[in-house]
């Protein structure tokens, strides 16, 4: 990472133009998000978690050499030596080797099973060990350790962490973060030792790990290990080649990141910083990449001042120490600390909020004469992004204000413009609060990711991006611009907006709704395209609890629908229509397969399995729409909404009742959850799978909503999209028993329909929304909010109300009436629809010019019509 971050330093100051510059670079991939790497056992792949933009390398020029790793230095002829036997010379060398995870000389760490975890590979390594495991252990209970052990849990492991400290994070928090993250973390499931170390490692005769003893004694069963109980600088190149390294370990560098050798410098978790500290976080390996570019930058430029390329460069600058705080997401605990998190300075005080029942843990050190020192929140780290900037200066409230919880005391009326300027608001890239406000202000940089853009901030860890957002809008608002975030001409609300306004005033209309809260000069008109559908959507969702009809072409309604909702079936490009009936779960009996056949056959349709698991007929009339689904009805088919925003399928794999590999019905889950969401309207189109192991055979992880099975349960994933801009799912939680999953999934539905864009999807609404996953999972799994209960009501009217569309429409004549291709002539097939045969099934026969039919000459003179 701190590599990457440096060749985007040099890009940036155009050293690349004039300068060669050859990476080696050990793995056999190119730079990736290692704060995020365990995301992966989420879903999120190995090229997502690239932080290498596509042609970054190529544009720039820069020669990357994978998986082939510097062996030697001369420092004496200025040359490396990688492990493939390439020699490359050099002006100016970079160390950007990293760390190495430390491995205790515990007897037995070389047996099988034993892992560290550190690298892509390590994870897949790990992943596919695991496969035939029940039980694993976790040495060290730190930052990486705890994301180890949560891996370990989600692939279905009973887990142990093993912490020789006395508490978990022992460097972050302090002793009551401690007691509160243990709690919440052994209330997970998970099975944690303190105050012990691992003595020796058990294997049996083929050398696999079988236990685990420890200190105290005690032993543990265990099939496999992952030592992650710290890291190392990897400071072996300087050792062999004279350069200075530190007492414990580091390359010596000044406040320049310079070696000894004034051509090398070092950079990241190598270097032993010129405070004498080692960083393991990626801010002060951004900023030290920074430093170093910002160093060797005038002297690329002075090397080639004769080709005419000078330019003016600003000032190089100092690396004397960093910041060390931190928010993190650990096993789904927010834990951050700041500052001077221990109390370590004179006559200071703590000012501490504690709720054991909640997991929350706060304490805020303050010192003698007022001043914010640091802190430790454990559960609720929500306003570390105001309280960080603030350290070491005086809050405009009282501490106490801070740290309570809204209802047991004052309000702290926070927010970005209570920060000074000079205070920084992402660490991750220095960004102060002045050069946010300056990208708004002289750089015109209207939405956040222009901001982003322009300054890097929110681009790291996106731990500041929420008071990045606050920071933006507000100096927006301050610059009299005013964004307008109304659904469309007709309306200044957003769709969340009238989603609560007709929820609320029970709104049954879109005419009442545009008369009461539409635009003025939009009041006793038609609306527009945009909205009337929009409008359509969240009346047919709330239809059930507003105590309207739920049939979306009664009266107003049927004026509103896109156009597939029209006639309840998709258009095709000829003018006809196909017919999608619901296949639940993908399962079906032979009986309904040959009605579908029959009825495919009398009508001349074009048949085609879907990936969806469902069975599609392309090719009728319109007119011919009510006869085939009379046909489909009576065999017992329902209508699969195709061509509605709406549920779409669920698809599954055959899961335990008929593979050897599954530990859940797969099926019988696909088919509850299809019968219990079908009809459901939403902004976009819903699909969901339901995979019955971890081998996903369903690609549960492409869906809105994908459930895998675990042998302890379910895991939700949620979020996930396979289409032309694909996204894997994040779980949203996991090892949840029938009744749980259900549950979770209602709210999230409703949450979705309730604060979603028009024609968003979940996986952009996810990105957009926020806090993003992490403020989704407070709503919909800790009801932090009050919404669930609502939620939940909303999603038992839709399931109490719901009525088949096509069953509703065969039953009354006068719906029946629109099924026609001409009002004045209903008896009449619209003549050009037509078909021609291939691969003994027929196609659209598309007419090269529209209007009455004309000759078209062919090029061997003949005409044909």
């Amino acid at each position: 990472m701190v590599g990457q971050r440096f060749l985007e330093a040099l890009a940036e100051r155009r050293v690349t133009e004039t300068a060669r510059v050859v990476v080696l670079c050990e793995e056999p991939r190119p730079a990736y998000d290692r704060v995020r790497l365990t995301s992966y056992f989420s879903g999120r792949t190995p090229d997502e978690l690239s932080l290498v933009e596509d042609g970054f390398m190529a544009r720039h020029g820069i020669e990357l050499h994978l998986g082939d790793p510097a062996e030697s230095i001369d420092r004496a002829a200025r040359t490396v030596t990688a492990r493939s036997g390439l020699t490359v010379a050099y002006d100016t060398l970079v160390l950007a080797t990293g760390s190495y995870p430390f491995v205790p000389p515990v007897p037995g760490r070389d047996s099988d099973g034993c892992f560290v975890y550190r690298t892509i590979e390590d994870l897949l390594t790990i992943e596919e060990y695991a496969k035939n495991c029940a039980s694993g252990v976790v040495v060290g209970g730190g930052l990486l350790g705890l994301e180890a052990a949560g891996a370990l849990k989600g692939l279905g492991l009973t887990t142990h962490i093993v912490e020789f400290n006395p508490r978990l994070m022992a460097i972050q928090v302090d002793e009551g973060g401690g007691t509160a993250l243990r709690r919440t973390v052994e209330d997970m499931g998970l099975i944690v030792h303190t105050g012990v170390g691992g003595k020796e490692i058990t294997a049996d005769g083929d050398g696999a790990v079988t236990a685990m003893t420890l200190s105290d004694g005690s032993s543990i069963d265990t099939d496999l290990v992952i030592f992650s109980a710290g890291v190392r600088p990897r400071d072996q190149l300087a050792r062999d080649c004279g350069l200075e390294v530190g007492e414990r370990g580091g390359i010596a560098v000044d406040e320049r990141c310079r070696t000894s050798d004034p051509a090398v410098y070092a950079i990241g978790e190598c270097a032993l910083a010129a405070d004498g500290r080692v960083y393991g976080l990626v801010a002060p390996g951004y900023e030290m990449a920074e430093v170093a570019a910002g160093t060797i930058a005038p002297q690329a430029t002075e090397t080639t001042e004769t080709t005419g390329t000078t330019e003016t460069t600003e000032a190089p600058k100092d690396f004397t120490g960093a910041d060390t705080s931190t928010k993190l997401k650990l096993l789904g605990v927010d834990v951050a600390s700041f500052g001077d998190a221990h109390g370590t300075a004179d006559g200071c005080l703590d000012v501490v909020y504690s709720d054991s029942r909640a997991g929350v843990y706060k304490k805020l050190v303050v010192g003698a004469d007022g001043a914010l020192l640091g802190g430790v929140l454990v559960g609720d780290a929500e306003s570390y992004g105001m309280l960080r900037p603030l350290t070491g200066s005086v809050p405009p409230v009282a501490p106490e204000q801070l740290v309570l919880p809204a209802g047991l005391g004052a309000p702290a009326a926070l927010g970005p413009s209570a920060l000074p300027d000079e205070a920084i608001i992402c660490n991750c890239h220095n960004v102060t609060k002045g050069a946010i406000r300056s990208a708004v202000t002289d750089h015109h940089c209207a939405t956040v990711p222009e901001v982003k853009k322009c300054t890097k901030a929110g681009t790291g860890c996106g731990s500041c991006v929420k008071t990045l957002t606050s920071l933006v809008n507000d100096e927006l608002e301050a610059s009299g611009v005013s964004v307008d975030k109304g659904l469309c001409g007709c309306f200044g609300y957003t769709r969340a907006e009238l989603y609560e306004i007709v929820r609320t005033l029970r709104i049954t209309t879109y005419a009442r709704l545009l008369d009461s809260h539409g635009r003025a000069g939009a009041r006793q008109g038609e609306g527009c395209e945009v909205c009337k559908p929009a409008v359509a959507s969240i009346i047919a969702s709330l239809a059930p609890t507003l105590g309207a009809s739920g049939y979306v072409l009664d009266g107003e309604q049927a004026a509103l629908q896109d156009t597939n909702d029209h006639f309840l079936a998709n258009l095709q490009r000829n003018g006809s229509y196909s017919i999608v009936p619901r296949i639940p779960g993908g399962e079906i009996t032979p009986e309904k397969l040959i009605v579908i056949g029959e009825v495919a056959r009398d009508f001349g349709l074009y048949t085609k399995i879907t990936g969806g698991q469902r069975i599609d007929l392309f090719g009728a009339r319109v007119d011919q729409l009510p006869l085939i689904w009379a046909r489909l009805v009576d065999a017992g088919f329902e209508s699969g909404h195709a061509y509605g925003k709406a549920l779409r399928t669920v698809k599954s794999c055959v899961g335990q009742t008929w593979c050897r590999y599954g530990v859940q019905d797969s099926v019988r889950m696909a088919i509850d959850l299809e019968l219990r969401y079908r009809g459901l309207r939403s902004p976009h189109k819903l699909k969901s799978a339901v995979s019955g192991c971890a081998r996903e055979c369903a690609e549960a992880r492409g869906k809105d909503f994908g459930v895998i099975a675990t042998s302890n349960g379910w895991n939700l994933y949620v979020g996930g999209n396979g289409g032309a801009d694909p996204r894997h799912a994040d779980l949203l939680a996991q090892d949840l028993d029938d009744k749980e999953l259900i549950r979770l999934i209602d709210r999230f539905l409703m949450f979705y329909i309730r604060t979603a864009d028009r024609l968003e999807r979940t996986s952009a609404w996810l990105e957009r929304i926020e806090g993003g996953l992490d403020h989704v999972r407070d709503v919909v799994v800790e009801d932090s909010l009050g919404l669930c209960a609502e939620l939940e009501a909303l999603m038992a009217d839709h399931v109490a109300g719901y009525r088949d569309e096509w069953a509703e429409t065969l039953g009354d004549p006068e719906r029946l009436r629109r099924f026609v291709s001409f009002v004045n002539a209903p008896e009449a097939p619209d003549p050009t629809v037509r078909f021609v045969p291939e691969r003994d099934q027929v196609k659209p026969d598309l007419t090269v010019l529209s209007g009455p039919t004309i000759p078209v000459r062919t090029l061997e003179g003949t005409a044909s019509r």
